[in-house]
């Protein structure tokens, strides 16, 4: 028999039922480690398989235990009086952490993919580099160690996407040659933080394309169920 849970006798933390708010959290999490090369793409896929199988808190703990916390905190999920709560979303200004180690340098795709998603930290030079394959970077959650980046791309008979977020300014100045650099997803924002991140994005493509592409986060999705991923 299950007993009554009240104030005087709450469920242990490890028991809570986890959100989808708590999965995401940790798989972000994976994904920054394969990218830090402290996890192998098996031991990746395999770890997030088991995240979007598991239904407690307790289930997701162990899976990050291991791997040092992007804050210097503790990697597993921290309760917040009483509860667990996911990372507020940041906005503008609040991505530029210069005092943050950025979490990867470049992604490189040689026939094949390459990706960087979630609350990953971007340097002031990014290199995204493609021969006959694809990048994506998903740049909605992430945050920047200074507040002008530049996004250097390559690619030659290939293909280079960039998610970006509504609260900063992406600036298009690369050279296309039988190829060509576009933005989609709708305008960008006419209004953001005055001192919110500048993203340039340059670089070369060679019977490719790069594509910039305006996307909802998540928590926005939620609100406007018709959009997609």
């Amino acid at each position: 028999m299950v007993d009554p849970m009240n104030d005087a006798n709450p469920p242990e933390h490890g028991r809570l039922r986890a959100s989808d708010a708590d999965r995401d959290s940790v798989a972000h999490r994976l994904r920054e480690a394969l990218a830090e090369g402290r996890l192998d793409p098996d031991e990746h896929s395999e770890r997030l398989d088991a995240v979007y199988r598991a239904k407690t808190i307790g289930e997701l703990v162990p899976l990050t235990e291991d791997l040092p916390a992007t804050d210097g905190g503790p990697s597993s999920l921290t309760p917040v009086s009483g509860d667990f709560r996911s990372p507020r979303p940041i906005y503008g200004s609040g991505r530029v952490t210069p005092r943050e180690a950025p979490t990867s340098t470049a992604a490189v795709a040689v026939m094949g993919g390459s990706d960087r998603a979630g609350a990953w930290v971007v340097p002031k030079n990014f290199f995204a580099l493609s021969l006959m394959g694809g990048v994506e970077l998903d740049l909605r959650e992430a945050r920047f160690v200074h507040r002008e980046t530049t996004i250097w791309t390559g690619c030659v008979m290939a293909g280079i996407e960039i998610k970006v977020p509504d609260d900063i300014q992406v600036r298009v100045h690369g050279l296309p040659i039988m190829g060509g650099f576009g933005t989609e997803g709708g305008d960008p924002p006419s209004v953001v933080d005055p001192d919110a991140p500048i993203v340039h994005i340059r670089g070369l493509a060679i019977m490719a394309g790069v594509g910039v592409v305006y996307k909802r986060r998540k928590h926005q999705r939620k609100r406007d169920r018709g959009d997609e991923d």
